[in-house]
């Protein structure tokens, strides 16, 4: 149970503040409510620009990062479809200098060519080292847009081509940041060694006079239903041909998703998994298998995504995965099964509230859901699913007319001819 108080301030900045007096560090975690599912489709990658444009400077502190190291502190950020996440670490004794930092980027971020440009030479170099020039590294970019066929997330987080980050004017930078970075648009978490009252006086030093900001609508259209399979075959230079299938699922506050990601982990987590166990080791149709959820905000995916062993027939592989699907759709689970995945899943949760930081982050994305607490909730929700629940989710969700396949298939080496 992470225990933690809450205040908004009049710019409505959302605050929640965890106490834990065993740790000598404190933390600082701001979370912005924009992702890439909320750039323009002629405009994508802007959330991962600007999640390292903010390390570029303020207009008073042209240096983010050196400071903090002076201090013995870190810090890091991240982004998803949904959220930019940005947190640093400082012994406690200084957790002034975070809010001092934190709040002036978020006030008066920099803004000037040379820094744009060197920001935006770093991430089409991502781009391309991470999606375009490794071996399976495109697969996101293929499958998204071939599970979603509106939603926006149907491009990456790095962005749906490299482009639209070589274009990227000022203006459009300005306008991105105007409209999503604003304490209004953002969730601050305050934990470790520091007491309720500090942080509050803190907070209301640093953040307060910054102003509110025009609190950003979305207004995403939903993805329609997919009603037939969708199949898409590639060929490329990897080493093992794969396959990758993504279902359409509930979004992370529905009451189902706790029983579709169970279902993932009874399909897919750890060698014990029924693909694992019985196409791996038992008909070696498989070099890995795995399934996994996206655990997005918006109606997400389950995936399934495995790597065949030389000279097993593709289709084969793919029907293989079906007919254990089918089994699960067809048959109740047994309630041992169930609860081995069960308790993995609440291992996981327990395991993960071990790390300051990440008690930090998890209380600032479950205030983003609509409940700071929900972290708190999350183990009783695992352990209220059924076997029905898992077959009547299984039915809906594993439905072959809910699938998008991708089937990537390894480029046949050519074979040397004697001479």
């Amino acid at each position: 149970m992470i225990q933690f108080k809450e205040f908004t301030l009049d710019n409505g900045l959302r605050v929640i503040v965890h106490e834990d007096h065993t740790s000598p560090m404190a933390v600082l975690n701001v979370l912005y409510d924009v992702g890439s599912r909320d750039e323009e489709e002629s405009h994508t990658g802007f959330a991962h620009l600007f999640e390292h444009l903010m390390f570029s400077g303020s207009i008073n502190i042209h240096s983010y990062d050196e400071p903090l190291q002076r201090v013995g502190g870190e810090n890091n950020a991240f982004t998803s479809p949904d959220i930019t996440n940005y947190y640093l670490s400082v012994p406690a004794q200084n957790i002034e200098t975070g809010f001092w930092l934190e709040s002036d980027r978020m006030m008066e971020l920099l803004f000037n060519e040379n820094g744009l440009e060197v920001q935006r030479k770093v991430v089409v170099e991502e781009f391309k080292q991470n999606y375009l020039n490794q071996p399976y590294g495109d697969v996101w970019l293929k499958l998204r847009p071939l599970a979603y066929k509106e939603h926006p997330y149907k491009w990456a987080t790095i962005g749906k081509e490299i482009s639209h980050i070589e274009d990227a004017t000022m203006d459009i930078v300005k306008a991105f940041f105007k409209k999503h970075y604003s304490p209004s648009n953002a969730i601050l978490v305050v934990a470790g060694n520091v007491t309720f009252d500090k942080a509050k006086e803190l907070t209301e030093k640093w953040f307060g006079p910054i102003p509110a900001g025009q609190k950003y609508e979305r207004n995403i259209k939903p993805e329609p239903k997919q009603t037939e399979p969708r199949v898409l075959e590639v060929t490329a230079d990897v080493p093992l041909s794969a396959i990758y299938k993504a279902y359409h699922m509930p979004n992370r506050t529905h009451k189902d998703y706790y029983a579709v990601d169970l279902i993932s982990d009874i399909l897919g987590r750890g060698k014990s998994s029924r693909l694992y166990d019985k196409l791996v080791k038992e008909q070696k149709l498989f070099n890995s298998i795995a399934a996994s959820v996206t655990g997005s905000i918006e109606e997400g995916l389950l995936i399934i995504q495995g790597k065949l062993n030389e000279g097993i027939s593709i289709e084969e592989a793919n029907a293989a995965i079906e007919a254990i699907n089918k089994e699960l759709m067809d048959n109740l689970v047994d309630e041992h099964e169930l609860n081995k995945v069960k308790n993995q899943a609440e291992t996981s949760l327990v395991f993960s509230e071990i790390e300051l930081l990440n008690r930090a982050m998890n209380l600032a994305y479950g205030k983003l859901l609509g409940d700071a607490n929900f972290v708190n909730t999350e183990g009783e929700k695992i352990q209220a699913v059924t076997p029905a629940d898992i077959q009547r989710c299984a039915k809906e969700v594993l439905n072959p007319n809910n699938c998008s396949t991708l089937l990537y298939k390894a480029e046949k080496k050519q074979e040397a001819v004697e001479a």
